[in-house]
Formats: structure tokens, sequence, C-alpha cells
């Protein structure tokens, strides 16, 4: 059980290395994670979603887990919109709704996932998070642009993301069996290497403007508990359900699925906030402490996955 742990440490260690070049570049070079963000809103994340879905073979049980995983995000989120309005009355509730239906899986999730499972669940993974990107980029900006805009003008900002429009694209690529050549295959590699190398250093370009006064314990402690508990929680109840009724999924997607629930905050929490000017601050200390936590806490729980 310990080589596992090790071993997936090792694999995540790099990840958190990235964010110390991040917080390097925003204290020294004054790096601002404003001028960073819209590259992976507007033209990185929309580059890899296209790509997934084009690629990946359009099998039903593909094509399910981007709906599981959006309905749940959409659940959760709402869920803690409402929570969160008991203690908020502010453009908080929105940012912590927003981060209670999304988590790091595509910088943190997909990188662990490749080291536990290998190349063949890749596919499945690459579907789940595209759920959690429409979500993102759809329903939870929408909520968090509601934190200073009308509903309107929310939507306005929402429908002129171009990830949806990406994975449309994707899908039609896919069913008109498109297939793209060695250039296009090494471009989009890049991308991809961009995606997680940005993604995690957008985390410690928020670092380096952080003041510990923006530590607010309340939020910390509700985006903990949608994040490491009722996430979990709920996924582990529909593996549950599945295993012991339909038989839909496979047990390596079962074991896919609850570790993506584990995932730390979303680093695109800041990137939404940081572009829609809510709460920046306060989503980057949140992020930062719940990707810390996760270091040990994923390793740990996969074991108990894998037993």
């Amino acid at each position: 059980m310990m080589a596992v742990f090790w071993t997936l440490f090792v694999k995540v260690l790099p990840l958190y290395l990235t964010i110390g070049l991040g917080y390097i570049s925003g204290k020294y070079l004054h790096v601002k994670k404003e001028r960073i963000s819209p590259l992976l809103i507007y033209i990185i994340v929309p580059i890899i979603v296209f790509n997934g879905v084009a690629t990946t073979p359009l099998t039903l049980q593909h094509i399910s887990l981007p709906l599981v995983f959006f309905l749940l995000c959409c659940f959760l989120c709402f869920l803690f919109l409402w929570l969160s309005s008991l203690i908020w009355q502010d453009a908080t509730k929105n940012i912590l709704a927003f981060t209670a239906g999304t988590g790091n899986t595509g910088y943190f999730g997909l990188p662990v996932v490749a080291a536990l499972f290998g190349k063949p669940l890749i596919g499945l993974v690459v579907f789940a998070i595209l759920g959690i990107t429409l979500y993102e980029n759809t329903v939870g900006f929408f909520i968090v642009a509601r934190g200073r805009n009308s509903v309107q003008k929310s939507v306005s900002k929402a429908v002129k993301l171009p990830t949806l429009y990406a994975f449309l694209a994707g899908v039609l690529v896919n069913l008109a069996r498109i297939h793209f050549g060695e250039v296009y295959v090494n471009s989009v590699n890049n991308f991809s290497g961009a995606y997680i190398v940005l993604g995690m250093m957008l985390i410690g370009f928020g670092m380096a403007d952080v003041h510990w006064s923006n530590v607010d314990i309340k939020f910390l402690g509700m985006a903990f508990l949608a994040k490491f508990v009722v996430w979990p929680f709920l996924m582990t109840l529909i593996v549950f359900l599945d295993k012991n009724f339909f038989n839909f999924y496979s047990r390596d997607a079962y074991q896919m699925m609850i570790l993506l629930s584990m995932v730390p905050l979303a680093a695109n929490t800041v990137s939404y906030a940081t572009e829609l000017r809510t709460q920046p601050e306060k989503a980057a200390v949140a992020v930062l402490i719940s990707t810390l936590f996760a270091l040990f806490f994923i390793p740990l729980m996969t074991i108990a996955i894998r037993m």
C-alpha cells in the first residue's frame, strides 16, 4: 500500500513544483494572473475540449459520462448556492457555488488517473472532464457572473465562451470520421502541456497576490465540505447504485469516477473569479489550501479505492 502511495505522491509532486514556479513568476517577475486566465478560458481549454471529443470513440458509456458529471456539477452548484446564501449576501456565495460544483480534474485529476490506471482509461477521463468543463463554461460561469451582473448580461457573457461551440464541433468531426494528420497531433500535444502548466501556475500567480488576511474560514469550510465530503459521497452512491442494479459502467470506470470526485478545488475558480472580478483573492487562497491538502488526501484515498 505504501508503494502505491509513494508512486502517486511522486507523480503529483511535479504539479506542486509548477505552482511554486507560478508563485516565483508572480512575486518577482510580476506576471499577472489577469493576463493568463483569458488564454486558458478563451483559447487553450476550447482546443483541449475539441480534441478530446473529436478523437475519442463515441460509445454509449463515453457519451453518458459528460451528462452524469454535468448534472452532478449543477446539482452541487445550486445546492451550495442555496446554503451559502444563508451565510453571505454578496458575490461570495456565487463563487462558492461555482467551486462547489467543479474540481481540478484537468490539471490534477487527469495526470493522477493516467499515473494510476494508464492510457486505456484516458478516453473515459476526457469525457468525464468534458461534463465538468461544460458546467464551468455554462451554468457555472453564469452563476459567477451573476455575482456582479444582471441575468441578461450574465447570459450574454456565458454564450460568448467558445468551449460549448468547440464541444459541438468536436462531435461533428467525430461523427464525420474526420482524421487529422501528424502536424495536428503534435500541435494539440503542445496545447495539452500548456493547459496543465499554465493552469497550475495560475494558482501560483494567485498566491503571489494573496494576503493571509484573505483566508475566510467559513468559505474554506464550505468549499472543503463540498469537495472532499459531498462530492465523494454522492459519487460513491452513484457507483453503488450502478454496480448493484444497472451494471452500466466497468470497474475501471467506477475507480476513475470516484477518483475524479476527490480532486481539489478547480484552478479555473481563480480564472473565472479574476475574469469577472468576483473575490479572486479569496478563491486563490481556498484553491491553494485545498491543493496542498490533496497532496496527501488523494494518494491515501486512492489506496482505499484499489483495495
